[in-house]
């Protein structure tokens, strides 16, 4: 596979797309003293996100029928939550999700 200019420019100019956006608001808000109500509504969003990630994988849509659920991403789940009430710690969360997923994608 050859690697263009034309190329190299467009994953570059992707990059950079992807890169401002996420980037911008920190530079912007950083010397701004936010009030406690905008602090605690904000630490609820990443918990947010990843329920609702969460939800979408374990949803199977089918077109004209209600939601089916995943099989795969219930059992992987399962671990998952006790290890994330048992440690409460985002690095174990992940592991343990990630091993429960390809545990069940191994043996099924």
């Amino acid at each position: 596979m050859n690697l263009t200019t034309y190329s190299l420019l467009v994953i570059l100019g992707c990059g950079i797309v992807t890169w401002l956006p996420r980037v911008i608001p920190f530079m912007l808000i950083r010397k701004l003293q936010l009030p406690d109500v905008v602090v605690r509504f904000l630490s609820y969003v990443p918990v947010c996100i990843l329920t609702a990630l969460f939800v979408q994988s374990l949803l199977v849509h089918k077109d004209g029928q209600f939601p089916g659920i995943n099989q795969n991403a219930l059992i992987a789940s399962v671990p998952t939550i006790i290890a994330a009430i048992i440690t409460k710690n985002l690095l174990w969360i992940v592991v343990v999700g990630m091993a429960a997923m390809a545990g069940v994608r191994y043996f099924t």
